[in-house]
């Protein structure tokens, strides 16, 4: 609180109703709803949900409204909600193998069991400004009825199963010991972090930084060119085990994408010549993330494979700590807070600095000026 500005309570009272009025903008236009958010900003909505670490698109979009679209305060308003919420209980591992599929694609293999499902993608279109947009009497489009079997909503098989029962991939097996993961949000990480840790922070760190780090590997700073073995994009039960019942119950679903690329391994002393795996998993419709994710996951696991660890990609503390958009943002704004005592110590610092160099130079001169006269 900026409590040396001369107003105090006033002046942030008066910069909070500037800021409500800036939120709503010209009232002329109409009020956008959070259910409008939460609908047509919908790939926004999935990004919050995503890096908040909670799956509620309503909250989620009125966060981006409160926060006028600005994502990271979204991210922060929706997390601190999240500190306040009580848990009662653990879901068992999502099984995205029972997923209702609704965009499921390989770049490796032409004929998929169940077929390549497109979706809704930009993949194909032109990035041309659409200008019809732009008005408000815009027909609503209907989506296209394909000519589907009858159990198209079963779940689909995923394509590089075949790959590992031939041992062309590497199994997708638990960590050794198989640990209980631990949960990033109750227990302080401490590095070197296990793969499983790895992945929550991945998960909820900022796309964009993330997406830095996959693209770096991409660019020669480490040694791994990976093929797209499958995304897809679906709604996938939750189950929780009550104890007095002790076996699973449904009670509802979320909408994920999983990515899982493969990488080619030409084998170590240790491991033989395969494929292996990187894993993205978000809440919501985020190819873009879940991608960059499964990139910097495998470049992550180069300590399993005995690669060379060079890359900034390849460092699990400078990846993970610095990934937290929120932590990050704290960090980075703290700076307009007052500073008045700690900067006068910096100046009165850099006075008697300047004071010890001007005194020196002085000395030099002086100690030169006997000699000077001597001369000839």
């Amino acid at each position: 609180m900026y409590i040396a500005v001369k107003g105090g309570e006033q002046a942030i009272a008066a910069s909070l109703e500037l800021l409500a009025a800036a939120r709503r903008g010209d009232a002329a236009v109409p009020e956008l709803s959070a259910a409008q958010v939460r609908e047509q900003l919908r790939l926004a909505v999935d990004r919050v949900m995503a890096e908040a670490s909670l799956f509620d698109p309503d909250l989620a979009a009125l966060a981006l409204k409160q926060a006028r679209g600005d994502v990271i305060e979204a991210v922060f308003l929706l997390r601190a909600l999240r500190t306040t919420l009580p848990r009662w209980g653990y879901a068992a591992p999502l099984d995205t193998a029972r997923m209702r599929v609704q965009r499921r694609i390989s770049a490796i293999f032409k004929d998929l069991p169940g077929g390549q499902l497109l979706g809704p993608t930009y993949d194909y279109t032109q990035r041309l400004l659409d200008f019809e947009l732009a008005g408000q009497d815009n027909p609503v489009p209907t989506a296209p009825q394909a000519d589907l079997p009858p159990d198209w909503h079963a779940p689909l098989a995923s394509p590089i199963d075949e790959l590992t029962r031939q041992g062309l991939l590497e199994p997708c097996t638990p960590s050794d010991g198989d640990p209980v993961p631990p949960d990033i949000t109750r227990e302080p990480p401490a590095h070197p972090l296990g793969r499983t840790a790895r992945l929550q922070m991945l998960a909820r760190a900022d796309e964009g930084w993330v997406l830095g780090m996959g693209y770096s590997t991409q660019r020669g700073y480490a040694y791994t060119h990976p093929f797209a073995g499958e995304i897809r994009m679906g709604a996938v039960p939750v189950e929780i085990v009550p104890d007095e019942l002790g076996f699973a119950i449904e009670i509802g679903e979320v909408l994920v994408t999983d990515c899982q690329l493969i990488a080619h391994f030409a084998g170590s002393a240790t491991k033989p010549p395969q494929f292996t795996r990187g894993q993205g998993l978000v809440f919501g419709h985020g190819e873009r993330k879940a991608m960059a994710m499964a990139l910097t996951d495998r470049v992550l696991r180069g300590d399993e494979f005995d690669e060379p660890l060079s890359s900034p990609a390849q460092d699990s503390e400078f990846v993970l700590a610095h990934g937290d958009n929120v932590e990050a943002s704290g960090f980075v704004q703290h700076l307009k807070l007052p500073h008045y005592v700690t900067f006068e110590s910096e100046l009165l610092h850099v006075r008697a600095l300047q004071a010890a160099r001007d005194e020196a130079l002085a000395a030099i001169e002086r100690s030169a000026q006997p000699a000077a006269k001597e001369a000839p």
